[in-house]
């Protein structure tokens, strides 16, 4: 009966933390074994305890991308592998078609959890790897046209059975990959976080016995399930719809349409992607399993309850998509950038949720990770250098946008610039927020962020997925789109505006320069309803520029030797013609047309009026 468990409720929030840590004792084995940066320090993994029946428990605080897909993923490999599990196995699988998986770099490693010989769970982690072959270093080929080209593809496989490595997959993956020692290195980072949470589930079954841990586990579903319930019914009944777009790949791009038909009928929630653009020829198509976590990951987030992170409060979401399109591809459609992707589905499932809980969202941000690759070979030895840069936020109804922080579907991080310059031929030349880039609004979007990367090797090859060039980050309420995103590449005296999506990798010599600038946040409310006193904190943090507090937000700002000063008089003056100027847009005249007004602006932010 709905509230009615059979577990304590203090043993139960006991449970709940106890499984909650041992996922992350899971995370924290990976974050210090681990080889590669794009595992180690942007944090691109996953980790997350499931009952024998592929259901989550608990998840490490890395990826929501990856969490929301680890059922489907393990409903996969039961199937394959029936009865055939013993302790001290280890399974191996990254294949999209054959095992539910997400994109080749992806590879989930998984060991059973048995108890009194019985399978009690599983131990499940998913990293991103730094290569898994291909044609294109780092395995993101946004110009394949089929999985095949895309890298090595693993169904479920045992990695160890029984205890004993299968030293045959081993050799087949190390002479698969660029990058051997980094890869397998990474996956043993993964068996010994799996072994981690093994023996930490085994110890809280010792003690507390297997019926009640069991039946802790069933009632922590239940109770997520009835939190989220909740959390929907409070949202109003209705549909509610929004279409985004990814800007397309190469130089002459196509775009990708993203539509979104979010429904709420009581305590349940439909999200059906009905209308998107069919499957490309390109990489940047999102298994299905990819596309349903995302949308948890959206509805999760604007939830204002604690929701425990279990498989159960993803049991009042259907999430729908038709077959043979972007957001549901069928084989052999490649699937290796399905990121941007993901990023893009939760932007517009908020743009869509902000019509049923302004409150609760936030305008568009910078869209998620920017993925450069740049590889090559330097001192006689191959070099993939990769990872995902994150951005900023939109602004909200009450916070400005987060400067310089990840998007909310991946916990992630950008690697300090020491590290990059000790382990790869890669000087960062610049790497800081930009002026005057955040979208206005009366809560300002965040600041694009910049970051330069100077090759030292002789020669080496670059690749980019990025975004939100053509289609800016939108704001709401009246707030401004935010700034678009820009990719250069500076060879001497010669600057090349690359796009946004490499179909292939273009080269770099010794010395040449990438400069990437992320797209920045949406605003959120009219600008000229800023505070000037916020206006002016911008000013001096040297976010926002005098003309551009002007420009923007209708504020004057005045310099003196010492400080920086509103200019109270002209700002509200300003702010004044500006509204008359907003209200004759919006009033028809009565001959029809709409009355003019003639502003002539002096330098000092005055106004002259007169006809």
């Amino acid at each position: 009966m709905k509230g009615r468990r059979k577990t304590d409720p203090f043993l139960l929030e006991i449970f709940k933390n106890a499984f909650d840590t041992i996922a992350e004792e899971m995370s924290l084995t990976i974050i210090r074994t681990a080889y590669s940066q794009i595992v180690r320090d942007s944090l691109d993994f996953s980790t997350a305890l499931c009952d024998a029946s592929g259901r989550t428990i608990a998840q490490g605080v890395c990826t929501p991308m990856h969490l929301g897909s680890f059922y489907d993923a393990l409903q996969t490999m039961s199937c394959k592998i029936g009865d055939d599990v013993h302790p001290d196995d280890v399974l191996i699988m990254n294949d999209p078609y054959a095992a539910a998986g997400q994109h080749l770099p992806d590879i989930y490693v998984v060991r059973p959890i048995f108890y009194e010989n019985i399978l009690r769970g599983w131990a499940t982690t998913l990293a991103h790897h730094s290569d898994v072959g291909g044609i294109v270093a780092g395995s993101n080929a946004l110009g394949a046209h089929e999985i095949w080209q895309e890298g090595l593809r693993i169904p479920v496989l045992k990695l160890v059975d029984r205890g004993r490595r299968n030293n045959t997959l081993w050799d087949i993956i190390a002479i698969n990959v660029r990058t051997p020692d980094l890869v397998l290195g990474d996956l043993q980072a993964q068996m010994a976080a799996g072994a981690t949470g093994a023996r930490a589930m085994v110890r809280l079954f010792e003690r507390y016995g297997a019926h009640t841990v069991l039946q802790a586990i069933a009632d922590l579903n239940d109770y997520a399930r009835e939190l989220a319930e909740a959390e929907i019914g409070d949202l109003p009944d209705g549909v509610y719809h929004f279409t985004d777009h990814i800007d397309g790949i190469g130089e002459n791009p196509e775009p990708i349409i993203l539509k979104v038909r979010v429904e709420i009928k009581g305590s349940r929630v439909l999200v059906d992607w009905d209308g998107s653009s069919a499957q490309v020829a390109g990489g940047v198509n999102s298994t299905f399993p990819f596309t349903k976590a995302c949308a948890y990951a959206a509805l999760r987030s604007v939830m204002k309850t604690e929701v425990p992170n279990c498989h159960g409060f993803t049991e009042v979401m259907e999430v729908r998509a038709p077959e043979g399109t972007v957001v549901r591809p069928v084989s052999p459609a490649p699937c290796g950038a399905r990121g941007i992707t993901g990023y893009r589905m939760i932007d517009c499932l908020f743009g869509a949720l902000s019509q049923a809980a302004p409150d609760r969202v936030t305008a568009d941000g910078s869209g998620g990770s920017t993925l450069p690759t740049i590889a090559g070979v330097h001192g006689g030895r191959q070099f993939v250098f990769c990872e995902t840069a994150m951005g900023t936020w939109g602004a909200s109804l009450v916070n400005d946008g987060l400067d310089g922080g990840p998007h909310i579907g991946a916990n992630q991080s950008n690697v300090p610039i020491e590290m990059i310059e000790q382990a790869y031929p890669i000087r960062i030349d610049h790497y800081g927020f930009v002026a005057d880039t955040g979208g206005a609004g009366r809560r300002r979007g965040g600041l694009a962020i910049r970051r330069d990367y100077r090759l030292l090797a002789e020669t080496a090859t670059l690749n980019v997925r990025s975004d939100k060039r053509a289609y800016p980050p939108h704001g709401l309420f009246g707030g401004c789109q935010g700034k678009p995103s820009m990719n250069r590449l500076i060879s001497g005296d010669n600057v090349i505006v690359l796009p946004v999506l490499l179909k292939e990798p273009v080269l770099m010599k010794k010395r040449d320069l990438f400069s990437h600038e992320m797209s920045s946040g949406g605003g959120y409310g009219p600008a000229t309803e800023r505070e000037p006193e916020r206006v002016l904190e911008d000013c001096r943090l040297g976010k926002v520029s005098m003309e551009g507090a002007r420009r923007d937000y209708a504020v004057v700002l005045i310099e003196s030797e010492a400080d920086i000063m509103i200019d109270v008089d002209a700002t509200q003056q300003l702010r004044h013609l500006r509204s008359l100027a907003a209200a004759n847009e919006e009033i028809p005249s009565g001959k029809g047309g709409k009355e003019e007004i003639d502003f002539v602006f002096f330098a000092d932010g005055r106004a002259n009026d007169d006809d």
